[in-house]
């Protein structure tokens, strides 16, 4: 589970973004109660506006973004958004100290927030692929998961504690002094130790060259489909901790509280995906129903407690999908165009945040927020259904009872072959096994195109060779 921990470069990487995590987590939750209570009466627009301030530019500067992970040093790019985040939240929590701030500061705040995170987001994701080798990258991805949703379940906690005792602004303050630590962990980063790249060279059709792939995959097409809706309209949860907990008559503390229960199940979500050899598409599907059911059952809760103990199951499903899904692309994506293919899987993920937010508060300001998770879930089990449907008639999936229990169901891709060892698909990709799998050659004037119901794939024979006789 924590193997990429041995290597130094992942352990330090690991450490600093674990306290820039929390300060983050802290920020964003005082953010969002901030614009809730303190510059407006409880309008869940206006949060869901300044979720789309923050989010919006990384759907628009995509192309820009991706090309700029794939060109330049990753680490030296981190350094220079980790000093500007710094800057940003120092500046905000001046204001609120000394009494200034106005709704006006937190949108301009946010969309400051969302430019420099739109350029930070794919280079902290591939940069991963630099500190370990392609064996361990699954499992760093999923720590790195770890590491986030940890910080979520102590940051909330911590700043909602923090506004009651000492105000919001502190809170900023306090967050812009744990960038210091990411900064710190990657000046000590050994530069001779990183995995060399292979960089974009400078080309005509640089900046379309992700899209361009992303086309050419069917899979990866599913996989954006099922985080953008689930982006979009599920993962809205500052819109519904905040107004839950105002729904209940709970106050920044327990709302804190939610976020941290929610990161529980979160936490427990990436570590089991940690465990995984490799990331899978089913597991996806899984994840995204399962999200979908969740977010329903949340919504349908009497108290404040049973409440919160459902959100364990939405924090599961939502990291468990989220994880994967960042694992295969990452692990299925060429090395070559790896930026730009995370920065457009980030732009979708955190770009339908424009759409959906806005769209999820109106439905809390004129339904209530119970009827907001519902939609949050009803899109959970859309994408699942989208996920699935494309198994049965691409991957010809079929379900059936397993011969090796009495109740159990087992899933197969039709017109492979049965072995002892597992099926090679596109969701089973890896080097290794790119580098040991046979390649059938045809016999001369046979028909080349695949026969998946086939048994056997007809291979040249071996000429024999011939010997004078003496």
């Amino acid at each position: 589970m924590f193997r990429s921990l041995s290597v130094r470069n992942y352990r330090l990487w690991f450490i600093g973004a674990l306290v820039s995590n929390i300060g983050s987590w802290m920020q964003a939750t005082t953010q969002n109660w901030v614009v809730l209570t303190d510059l407006t009466d409880n309008d869940a627009v206006a949060v869901g506006a300044t979720m789309a301030l923050q989010f919006g530019p990384q759907l628009v500067l995509v192309p820009i973004t991706g090309l700029i992970a794939d060109r330049f040093d990753r680490r030296k790019i981190i350094m220079v958004t980790q000093s500007a985040l710094l800057l940003l939240g120092l500046s905000l929590g001046l204001l609120l100290i000394f009494g200034d701030a106005q709704l006006w500061h937190l949108y301009v705040f946010a969309l400051l927030l969302g430019l420099v995170n739109a350029v930070d987001g794919p280079a902290r994701q591939t940069f991963v692929s630099d500190l370990v080798d392609e064996h361990n990258m699954s499992n760093a991805v999923a720590l790195n998961a770890a590491s986030f949703n940890a910080a979520r379940m102590i940051g909330p906690a911590v700043s909602g504690l923090l506004i009651v005792a000492v105000g919001a602004g502190w809170v900023f303050v306090l967050n812009a002094g744990t960038f210091v630590a990411m900064i710190i962990a990657l000046l000590f980063i050994r530069t001779s130790e990183l995995r060399p790249r292979l960089r974009a060279s400078r080309a005509r059709g640089q900046l379309a060259e992700g899209f361009r792939y992303v086309r050419g995959r069917p899979d990866l097409l599913v996989v954006f489909a099922v985080v953008f809706l689930i982006g979009a309209f599920g993962m809205n949860f500052p819109i519904f901790a905040s107004t839950m907990a105002v729904e209940f008559g709970r106050g920044a503390g327990e709302y804190g509280l939610l976020s941290s229960i929610l990161a529980i199940g979160s936490l427990t979500g990436a570590l089991l995906a940690a465990r995984r050899e490799r990331a899978r598409l089913r597991v996806v599907v899984l994840a995204s129903a399962g999200f979908g059911l969740a977010a329903i059952t949340s919504s349908i809760m009497p108290t404040f407690w049973t409440f919160g103990a459902s959100l364990i199951l939405i924090g599961f499903a939502t990291v468990t999908m989220l994880t994967t899904a960042n694992g295969y692309v990452q692990t299925t994506t060429e090395p070559a165009v790896r930026g730009r293919v995370m920065a457009l899987y980030m732009a979708i993920l955190m770009g339908g945040t424009p759409i959906g937010a806005p769209i999820v508060g109106a439905v809390a300001n004129a339904f209530g927020p119970r009827w907001a998770l519902v939609v949050g879930g009803v899109a959970g089990l859309v994408s699942a259904t989208i996920a699935f449907t494309w198994l049965i008639v691409r991957k010809n999936l079929r379900l059936h009872r397993s011969p090796a229990g009495r109740f159990g169901l087992q899933v197969d891709y039709l017109g492979k072959e049965r072995s002892t060892s597992p099926s090679v698909g596109p969701e089973d990709f890896s080097e290794q096994v790119a580098l040991t799998s046979p390649i059938p050659i045809p016999l001369p004037g046979a028909n080349t195109r695949h026969n998946v119901g086939s048994k056997r794939t007809p291979t040249a024979p071996i000429p024999r060779q011939r010997t004078r006789r003496r």
